[in-house]
């Protein structure tokens, strides 16, 4: 071993980089193949003391011996070397002897590379220097810049100081515009004063360090091009503190027209504040308003939409000869989808219409009340000349999206290339129900018929995994680690690991073989039920694989849902008898758990054909076909805190003849008795619990309400991504489903409230939706405390958008009751706040769908004096429900 190889292994960077000083290019070159081969060693392990102590010597060693500017440049930035690199300082010393040509070549190739490669900005920057060259404007670069300025405190000025003295200003300002999602670190800094970017900016340009024109409309151009939140909030407060003069707003119109109709709420109301100045102040047309209007109308932000019809109220007030340009654009309002902003629009035409002369305007304005909302409609017949309501037009059709289908399953990868592939991408993505299911009774198939190829094909696949290596440690490593976990597995990847260890020898048998007679023994939480059957089932087809390979899986569903075909699992079992399979127990049980048994008369004809096999495993199908469909046990609501929580009872089908994994499915399930600690932080695993329950769904929904209900209640995020999933399994949707549903209609998030109400209207759609129920949930819900007013209003306005106006009405017509009843008293809770939304929501529902009847205690909310936004919505309601439509 050579001197230099020795220093680098022991990690003496400064001896190495010394003995490569004063040599030529080729002799350095000689050094890389030795270089190159330990780095690959190192590779293997690279968070063992050897490799910590051996990288920031061979960064440095190989970043001298690279000759080439793009092997250079790749080197230095290699992902393997990143967490243990030499230091910018040495790097730019070892680089300090090369030609300026070759060092810009090697900072723009640096420069270039994705800021996720993390090259360190001193280096790029004193290479800048070193070479002379241009400054880059790369991503990398201008992040690595923002950071760098921004955070070096002490040195005791600001951030305007610094900027002030930076030799590249101009350039890497104007970069700063042009890159995305520059807002956080742009943030980081002071909000205000001279170490706040904006501040500093806005001082820069008024100082003339940076050309005003230039700077004011690239920030402009910034916040039409879009982008994150913080972008938009940053570069806003930016374009306020250049505080623009009249001639500069100006001359920008079409900028702020566009900004008016397209970009992000709070970027729009600046537009629109600035076009609103300008059209008050007489510098904006009538024709230039119109165009503004038509944009902003027909956004749904309300607040916009207010602040425009207040805007034209104004103009039309002052200039008559406006109207007959204005009144038009305004009409666009009738179609938005809040009533209460029809009826304004309305309102202000009604006023504003005896400024119109010409019968084309006047007939363009009637035919523009055909989208208001019936009781408005009939106002514009009298007020406008609208064309009176038709019968036909009356009639009411619910729109809700088509039931989704289940996809049949295809068949097991034939060849062993195409399943290592599949198993790959498993690996990577975690996959769904159909992509494990596949995979895995893939592995099982091609381990049957020839073991020795599957494990080659898969040699690829497995080589970074962390235990696929020949170390006997590392081989001890692996099994510990599998024995370890309590045969418990957290996640899809757990168990694919699982069995492509078994399939390379790393796990011993006795491991497998103990997991298979004494299961789980994994901590207690609410989903160990669940957790359990599917490690169960698992553990069971490793063991398999080593002692005993199947030809193939009973429990491989026939359909995405999970559920499995009864002639298909009589087949499978006749398979079996003919081959002298002894069948997996685990595998049985799960197959016993998919089978379809909601259609009698299918499931009756197969219990035949299983009968006949004169099999144990058929006889035990035939009597679980015959029993009967899927039935649930008994439940019971429990309250903890602001929660509404539910328990089921025994479920005694589920105890007998199942092996020990699957039989905690059947045992009741306590509030209380919970263990308080969850293992289980993958959601990917919820679809898979599903699957092992197609026809019961409610098990699932039982054991993952407590998770739902914190997107409510502890404003969590995520856990309600399973309700579509639970809306489309099969089974009755029960109690625990509706519950599951009504705490993600509270959800604290934006995503979490849209998984809910997609799943509202599949439900709906399969003709699954208990309204009464869910609206009665609702309303404890809300007076516990666990649901906010506001909340579900975002949720049951986005479900109506869609055009499920009777669905929401129907589940809003068993929710209000209560809470009328609760805002009638003389203490108001806290929950009447948002109640008046609420009943706006109800309201319009009412109104669209022509809904009739009385309200519980509507009428004593709506007869109280005064003028509030609750009594306002309450009046509306009761005139549509008792409304006629006008003839």
């Amino acid at each position: 071993m050579s001197s230099l190889m020795e220093a680098v292994r022991a990690g003496r960077t400064a001896e190495a980089v010394g003995l490569l000083d004063g040599l030529t290019d080729t002799e350095r070159r000689a050094f890389l193949p030795e270089l190159k081969e330990l780095r690959k060693e190192l590779r293997k392990a690279p968070w063992e003391e050897p490799s910590r102590r051996a990288y920031p010597a061979l960064h440095a060693a190989g970043a001298a011996c690279e000759t080439g500017a793009a092997a250079a440049a790749t080197w230095i930035a290699a992902t393997d070397m990143r967490w243990s690199r030499s230091s910018p300082a040495l790097l730019i010393h070892i680089l300090g002897d090369r030609d300026t040509v070759w060092l810009a070549d090697v900072t723009h190739r640096l420069a270039a590379r994705p800021a996720s490669s993390s090259v360190p900005y001193e280096l790029m920057a004193g290479l800048v220097r070193l070479s002379g060259c241009p400054v880059p404007t790369t991503d990398s670069y201008v992040r690595g810049w923002v950071e760098h300025i921004g955070h070096l405190w002490q040195r005791g000025d600001t951030l305007l100081d610094r900027l002030r003295q930076d030799p590249h200003l101009a350039e890497l300002v104007t970069a700063v515009f042009e890159t995305e999602d520059i807002g956080s670190p742009l943030e980081w800094t002071s909000t205000e004063g001279p170490n706040s970017w904006v501040d500093a900016l806005a001082a820069l340009t008024a100082e003339g360090a940076l050309d005003r024109k230039r700077t004011v409309d690239a920030c402009v151009a910034r916040l039409l091009r879009g982008g994150t939140t913080v972008d938009h909030r940053v570069f806003l407060r930016v374009l306020k503190a250049l505080a623009l003069t009249r001639e500069e707003e100006r001359e920008r119109t079409p900028d702020w027209l566009a900004l008016a109709s397209d970009a992000v709420s709070v970027v729009a109301s600046h537009a629109q504040s600035v076009l609103g100045s300008l059209v008050l102040d007489g510098e904006l047309t009538s024709r230039r308003l119109a165009e503004m209007s038509d944009a902003v109308l027909f956004r749904t932000e309300k607040k916009l939409v207010r602040a425009q019809l207040v805007l034209l109220g104004k103009v039309l007030a002052r200039d008559a000869s406006a109207a007959a340009e204005v009144l038009p654009a305004l009409a666009q309002a009738f179609g938005h989808e809040d009533a209460e902003v029809q009826e304004r629009a309305l309102k202000l035409v009604e006023r504003h219409l005896k400024k119109i002369d010409s019968p084309d305007v006047r007939a363009e304005l009637a035919g523009a009340a055909d989208q208001l909302v019936p009781t408005l409609r009939a106002r514009a017949v009298e007020t406008l000349g609208a064309a009176p309501v038709t019968a036909a037009a009356t009639v009411y059709e619910e729109v809700l999206p088509p039931s989704p289908e289940a996809a049949r399953l295809a068949p097991a990868p034939e060849s062993v290339v195409e399943l290592a592939e599949e198993v790959g991408a498993l690996l990577a993505t975690n996959g769904d129900v159909t992509t494990f299911e596949r995979t895995l009774d893939g592995l099982v198939r091609h381990a049957y018929r020839d073991r020795d190829a599957l494990v080659e094909a898969l040699g690829p696949v497995v080589a970074r995994r962390w235990w696929d290596s020949v170390d006997p440690e590392y081989v001890r490593r692996s099994d510990d680690h599998f024995s370890r976990t309590r045969h418990g597995l957290n996640s899809v990847s757990d168990g694919l690991d699982l069995l492509l260890a078994t399939l390379r020898d790393k796990v011993r048998t006795v491991t497998l073989h103990d997991a298979v007679q004494h299961g789980s023994r994994s901590r207690e939480c609410g989903h160990s039920a669940l957790s359990r059957a599917f490690a169960a089932r698992v553990w069971e087809v490793a063991y398999r694989l080593r002692a005993e390979p199947l030809p193939f899986l009973l429990s491989t569903p026939s359909w995405s849902t999970g559920l499995l075909e009864p002639d298909e699992l009589v087949d499978r079992l006749d398979t079996y008898r003919r081959l002298g399979t002894r069948a997996s127990a685990a595998d049985f049980a799960q197959a016993l758990l998919r089978v379809r048994r909601g259609d009698g008369a299918a499931a009756a004809t197969a219990a035949e054909r299983a009968r006949a096999l004169g099999t144990a495993e058929g006889v035990r199908l035939a009597r679980w076909l015959t029993s009967g469909g899927p039935v649930l046990p008994t439940s019971r609501r429990r309250a903890s805190g602001a929660r509404v929580l539910l328990e089921f009872g025994e479920l005694v089908s589920l105890q007998a003849d199942f092996p020990a994994g699957f039989r905690a499915l059947g045992q009741p399930n306590t509030v209380y008795g919970e263990h308080g600690y969850c293992y289980h932080w993958s959601l990917d695993m919820q679809r898979h619990w599903l699957a092992i329950l197609p026809e019961l769904r409610e098990l699932v929904a039982v054991r993952v309400l407590r998770d739902v209900s914190a997107v409510a209640v502890d404003d969590t995020r995520g856990a309600a991504a399973v309700l579509p999933l639970l809306a489309e399994s099969g089974g009755g949707a029960g109690e625990a489903t509706h519950l599951c549903l009504a705490y993600g209609l509270g959800a604290r998030h934006p995503e979490d409230r849209l998984a809910a109400v997609d799943a509202l209207l599949v439900l709906a759609a399969r003709g699954q939706l208990d309204a009464a129920r869910l609206g009665t949930d609702l309303g404890q819900l809300v007076r516990s405390g666990a649901v906010k007013p506001s909340r579900l209003v975002e949720s049951v306005r986005t479900a109506a958008a869609t055009g499920a106006n009777a669905t929401i009405w129907g589940i809003l017509g068993h929710t209000l009751p209560a809470l009328l009843a609760d805002a009638d008293g003389d203490a108001k809770p806290a929950h009447t706040r948002g109640l008046g939304d609420l009943l706006a929501v109800a309201a319009e529902c009412a109104e669209r769908s022509g809904a009739r009847g009385e309200l519980p205690h509507l009428a004593q909310t709506a007869s109280r004096s005064g003028s509030s936004r609750l009594v306002a919505q309450a009046r509306r309601l009761r005139t549509a429900l008792v409304a006629e439509v006008a003839a």
